[in-house]
């Protein structure tokens, strides 16, 4: 495992601003969860939506079919399945970018306007706001005030991810989530596939800005090092030990200091 050089943000800021320097039309990328901000608005969506169980025949359905595919109990209820399929999720029984596609499924059936009502209530009540890293916070504004254009890249469900993208004043636009389809004003049972976990992170990406240069990404995790890859400025944020295990494939990969 190799040792993650530490580097204050001061530092981290001026290579930001050289590498603006050389690619102005650049772009740079931010995950979500763990990096713009603590925790997972993902399981801040799920756990939500099993204290709610408000599931639709179309999700119930949905959730039967996955436990079988994958060789889990089959429970009586909705709420029951989707908790035995996470369980299974956290005991390495089940993959988990197809529980990222499942989380953002698990609302099939329901109005999408309802549930975008349903997510900023989430990341008003779950104190989102407070949860923001402030060095991330930071590099992002310097990336925008370089004129540089900024997206945030999250496994997590779209409607989520763009409720929390607003406190820091990312648009919609700007936002490459786990996504599913829409018909009619409800929500589907289809994905937008790949998700962006992983490499989906960089296909998706790269669906936005094309050939653009990536000046920098930030991310905190193993599934954000193919992203973290693409840039000419990688930065790790309080890096999780999955992603330090495999830092060695990328000798670029600084963390900055967390802010006080």
């Amino acid at each position: 495992m190799r040792r993650v050089r530490v580097e204050p943000y001061e530092t981290v800021r001026l290579r930001l601003r050289e590498a603006a320097r050389r690619s102005p039309s650049g772009a740079v990328a931010f995950d979500g969860d763990g990096t713009l901000w603590s925790g997972d608005v993902g399981e801040d969506f799920l756990e939500a939506l099993l204290a709610e169980d408000a599931f639709s025949a179309e999700a119930a359905e949905l959730f039967r079919t996955d436990a079988a595919g994958f060789n889990v109990p089959a429970r009586g209820g909705a709420k029951a399945q989707l908790e035995a399929i996470f369980e299974a999720y956290g005991h390495g029984r089940f993959p988990e970018d197809r529980i990222c596609e499942l989380i953002a499924l698990a609302v099939a059936g329901r109005a999408t306007a309802e549930i975008d009502a349903f997510s900023t209530h989430l990341v008003e009540t779950r104190g989102l706001a407070a949860r923001l890293h402030g060095e991330s916070v930071a590099l992002l504004d310097e990336a925008r005030g370089l004129g540089l254009e900024a997206f945030l890249v999250s496994a997590s469900p779209r409607p989520i991810v763009i409720a929390g993208a607003r406190l820091v004043g990312i648009d919609p636009d700007h936002v490459i989530a786990a996504t599913a389809y829409a018909a009619g004003g409800l929500s589907t049972r289809e994905i937008d596939a790949p998700i962006p976990y992983g490499p989906g992170k960089v296909a998706r990406l790269r669906r936005v800005i094309g050939a653009r240069p990536l000046v920098l990404a930030a991310g905190d995790n193993v599934f954000d090092l193919a992203m973290l890859a693409e840039a000419t400025v990688p930065v790790a944020i309080r890096p999780k030990q999955r992603l330090l295990v495999r830092a060695g494939e990328l000798p670029a990969l600084v963390a900055v200091e967390p802010a006080a």
